[in-house]
C-alpha cells in the first residue's frame, strides 16, 4: 500500500547546475560542480540538482532548456573569453573555457526570452552581463580605488569564504525587497568584474569600492537575479544566501508548474 501511495510523488523542479571542466587526480578529465552548489539547490531551493556538462559536443542549449526548469550558473576558474565582448585576449584575462562560453551565453539569452529562471554566481554573474552585451575588466584590483576581491590564497575553506565586505542594494529594488535590508555582508572570491553593463542589465548592488555585485535583467519575464559573490557557501544558514536560493527555488517550481499545465 505504501509503495502504491508513493509511486508517483510530486516531482521536484529540475535545476541544471552548470558544470566546469577539470582534471581529477592530475589525469582524469571531468565535468563537475562543487558539493556546496548541489546542497544549496537540493536543501535550500528545494529542487532536484543535475550537473550539466557544458560542451556543445555533448549537449545543445535546446536540450537543456527542455530538460531543466531552471539553471544555476556557477562560478569557475576559467573566465569568459574577451572576444565575446569585443576585446583582445591578454595574459591578465587568465584561463578560458570556450566550450562553456558556447553553452552558457546563448542559454542565458534563451532563458531571458522564455522566462526560464536562472541564478548567476560569480563567473555566472559575469556570463549574464556578457550574454546581454556587456563587458568585463580582467583584473579589477588594478583599477584606482578598488579593493582586492580575489580569494585569499591561504587559510581554511571557512576562512576563504568568510564575509569580507558590504554590498549596498538600490533602495526599493528587488534585492532590497528580497533581503529585507539595503546593506548585507558577503564573501568575495573573484578577480574580474563588470566594466560595462549589458543591454537591460540593471546593477542593483555594489561593493563599497563601486564594484557591481548584484544584477537583474530589466523587463525579463522570469527570475534573473545574479550575484558576484558566492551565496552557495553556507546557504542554509546565511541570512543573505538563504532567501536568494529560496526565491530561486520558488521561481523554478512556478516555471515547472506552468510547463506541466501547458503539456497536459
Amino acid at each position: 500500500m505504501t509503495i502504491m501511495q508513493n509511486a508517483h510523488p510530486q516531482r521536484r523542479p529540475v535545476v541544471g547546475i552548470i558544470g566546469n571542466l577539470g582534471v581529477m587526480n592530475d589525469a582524469y578529465p571531468v565535468h563537475a560542480s562543487g558539493t556546496m552548489n548541489i546542497e544549496a539547490v537540493a536543501r535550500v531551493a528545494g529542487c532536484l540538482p543535475l550537473i550539466l556538462p557544458t560542451d556543445p559536443g555533448f549537449v545543445t542549449v535546446d536540450e537543456l532548456l527542455d530538460l531543466c526548469d531552471g539553471f544555476l550558473l556557477t562560478g569557475g576558474r576559467p573566465n569568459v573569453h574577451p572576444s565575446e565582448y569585443g576585446e583582445e585576449e591578454t595574459p591578465a584575462h587568465g584561463a578560458f573555457d570556450r566550450c562553456r562560453d558556447a553553452i552558457t551565453l546563448p542559454l542565458v539569452r534563451a532563458c531571458v526570452e522564455r522566462g526560464q529562471p536562472f541564478l548567476g554566481i560569480c563567473r555566472g554573474f559575469q556570463e549574464v552581463n556578457v550574454a546581454m552585451g556587456g563587458a568585463l575588466h580582467p583584473e579589477i584590483r588594478e583599477l584606482p580605488g578598488r579593493m582586492n576581491h580575489r580569494m585569499p590564497p591561504d587559510g581554511t575553506i571557512e576562512e576563504k569564504f568568510a564575509l569580507r565586505h558590504k554590498v549596498t542594494f538600490t533602495e526599493g529594488g528587488p534585492f532590497h525587497h528580497l533581503m529585507g535590508a539595503q546593506e548585507v555582508m558577503t564573501n568575495t572570491l573573484h578577480g574580474q568584474g563588470i566594466s560595462r553593463a549589458g543591454a537591460r542589465v540593471v546593477v542593483d548592488g555594489q561593493a563599497p569600492d563601486g564594484t557591481p555585485e548584484a544584477l537583474y535583467i530589466k523587463d525579463a519575464p522570469g527570475f534573473t537575479l545574479s550575484v558576484q559573490w558566492h551565496p552557495e557557501w553556507n546557504a542554509a544558514n546565511d541570512p543573505v544566501s538563504r532567501p536568494l536560493f529560496e526565491a530561486f527555488g520558488a521561481a523554478a517550481a512556478s516555471y515547472a508548474r506552468t510547463r506541466r499545465v501547458q503539456h497536459a
